[in-house]
């Protein structure tokens, strides 16, 4: 298995390239902003070939690449229904303005094909099977995709802004719902092994069992506490 990732951009986002191995074909996930030539320094050094993009979900610092991605590489791009608009009409997604200078550095608008994702569903695409896990509370259309466990490899969840290493998504934006998040943290996260491999869509990555005991939001979750304080403001 060969996971190749990279920070991009203004807000840090992480984009993945996973692949069966070198030489073959891949997948990318959230190519976000300026995201774009890392994904082509990865694909050149690793010799890969893309057939699809897919989105943890649809806010702009992680879907600002998805045109000229796919565009350059004639794949298409899977996302939630729910965060669908969200690619078109990013500022609506985040209820405020980015402002002209950093509009003009985005590329706006759907790919040419669209694939819409839902709960339980297996992708099989380059030769590797991810779950979709529908995971609202950060967005609507939040998902997780979980590869299993394979040989020496532990099972592993590309997160998205669902949950970080020491912390989870916040739900202040226009979509958002804190009690609505707890419960898919409790609902996905807390029956994982804890060998799980968490890759999110921002800083280190970290495993379930990790969180489960240092993640205050999991460790209370855990505990079956309720009165949790509200998600803090990390990432978009």
């Amino acid at each position: 298995m060969l996971i190749a990732g990279f920070p991009a951009g203004s807000w840090g986002t992480n984009c993945y390239l996973l692949a069966p191995a070198a030489g073959e074909e891949c997948v990318i996930v959230d190519p976000g902003h300026q995201a774009a030539a890392g994904v082509e320094e990865a694909v050149a050094k690793h010799r890969l070939k893309p057939v699809a993009v897919i989105l943890t979900h649809g806010h702009i610092d992680h879907v600002a690449s998805v045109v000229p991605v796919c565009g350059s590489h004639d794949t298409p791009a899977w996302i939630h229904p729910a965060d669908r608009y969200m690619m078109s009409e990013p500022e609506k997604a985040l209820g405020r303005s980015f402002g002209d200078r950093l509009l003009g550095e985005l590329t706006v608008g759907e790919p040419d094909e669209v694939n819409e994702l839902t709960d339980g569903a297996v992708l099989k695409l380059a030769g590797m099977e991810l779950t979709v896990t529908h995971a609202p509370g950060h967005t609507k259309g939040s998902v997780t995709y979980g590869l299993p466990e394979q040989a020496d490899i532990p099972p592993i969840m590309f997160a998205g802004d669902f949950l970080f290493a020491g912390s989870i998504g916040r739900t202040d934006l226009p979509g958002g719902d804190h009690q609505e998040m707890l419960a898919s943290l409790a609902r996905v996260c807390l029956p994982l092994d804890d060998e799980t491999v968490v890759l999110s869509g921002h800083g280190p990555q970290t495993t379930i069992g990790r969180e489960r005991a240092t993640n205050p939001f999991l460790r209370e979750l855990a505990a079956g506490g309720e009165d949790l304080p509200s998600a803090p403001r990390r990432g978009m």
